[in-house]
């Protein structure tokens, strides 16, 4: 076999494998100074694993988010995360049910939860930094290794290297464009962009031939399946897309950008989860929280990006959330003047976009 070190992937990769590791249930090594560590998404654990894992080492955790620890009245003595001791009796189904919040309600007494407030956190940080990036629930066994060897075959990542990496934007590749004519402007063409650390691409739909010297009358859509493709009526998500694209068009040029961040960046499988939620009573952010997640994860230096390499320095945003625009005045991208949104309103969605204003400063 060729040892050529030119065939070795390097962090990006070895972190993206990562990823595809913990989606199939694969555990992962992460390691540090102070030691190493097996990890596994609780989402995708088994039975098995679950049993090797408690009979390699004591003790062995479950990372939470500070904001599912509270849901579950657990301490969490680092503050954004909690490290849940894992009972000697726990099976999968005691570590699922933390992890998801489906049955909450139904089974509200989960504790008491004793929770770890000695020794450092930076692996439970990471491993709950890796499963989101995988779209998966922030939740995640860690067992530390000690004098053990990590079992052969697994993917091991250096802690202190990985983390500063994953709170970079990824670069992006613009890989090609092409004429697309849509419904709301026949002078339209489609950019594709593959950011550089595996995950999900971007896009552009460029109208007319606008002026780089000038601001373009542009918006920052996230993509939304249940809302632009299926029509629901739980968000205003469809409706946007078609008025912006519409607006662009009769202005005859604008730049439409679609950034792959599903339910605010959680992923559609966490959203249809959000949705269950709510369905039980609490609001969009209330269940965001019950999940794990922050109110918002989307990552809006996306489309500061993306404009930049089109060669667009200002434009016209079309939104309701100051957040983008503070997002793209921070990353260089001047905002002249925020272009109004409002459309979509239904009976269904009418207390979701309430929350929205109250909650997350929108503004409707």
């Amino acid at each position: 076999m060729t040892s050529d070190p030119a065939f070795s992937p390097d962090l990006t990769e070895t972190i993206a494998r990562a990823r595809g590791d913990l989606r199939m249930g694969v555990p992962v090594v992460l390691r540090a100074p102070e030691g190493a560590a097996l990890v596994m998404a609780a989402e995708t654990l088994t039975e098995a694993r679950l049993a090797a894992a408690r009979g390699l080492a004591r003790p062995v955790d479950l990372a939470l988010t500070g904001r599912r620890a509270t849901t579950l009245r657990a301490r969490a003595y680092d503050g954004d995360i909690a490290r849940v001791a894992l009972p000697p009796d726990a099976d999968l189904g005691w570590v699922q049910a933390l992890a998801d919040p489906a049955d909450d309600l139904a089974r509200p007494m989960k504790g008491p939860l004793e929770t770890r407030r000695e020794g450092s956190a930076e692996l439970h940080r990471l491993a709950l930094t890796l499963a989101k990036s995988a779209r998966l629930l922030p939740a995640a066994l860690v067992v530390p290794l000690g004098e053990n060897a990590p079992p052969g075959g697994l993917t091991t990542i250096d802690a202190g290297l990985a983390a500063p990496h994953l709170s970079r934007l990824a670069p992006l590749e613009h890989v090609i464009s092409a004429r697309v004519p849509l419904k709301h402007a026949e002078r339209a063409r489609l950019h594709i962009f593959r950011p550089e650390d595996g995950s999900e691409e971007h896009y552009a739909v460029e109208i007319g031939k606008p002026d780089r010297d000038k601001p373009v009358l542009s918006r920052l859509h996230s993509a939304c399946f249940t809302g632009d493709l299926l029509g629901s009526l739980k968000c205003d998500c469809g409706p946007q897309l078609n008025a912006a694209l519409a607006q662009m068009g009769a202005e005859g040029e604008g730049v439409l950008l679609y950034l792959n961040q599903e339910g605010r960046g959680i992923g559609l499988a966490n959203k249809m989860r959000a949705y269950a939620l709510q369905d039980q009573g609490f609001d969009t952010v209330e269940a965001n929280h019950r999940l794990g997640f922050e109110d918002d994860e989307r990552d809006f230096r996306l489309g500061a990006q993306i404009l930049a390499r089109l060669g667009f320095g200002a434009v016209r945003l079309l939104t309701n959330n100051p957040a983008k625009i503070a997002r793209m005045e921070g990353e260089g991208i001047v905002v002249t003047e925020r272009v109004a949104l409002k459309v979509g309103e239904t009976r269904f969605n009418h207390h979701y976009l309430e929350t929205k204003a109250k909650k997350s400063g929108h503004l409707l």
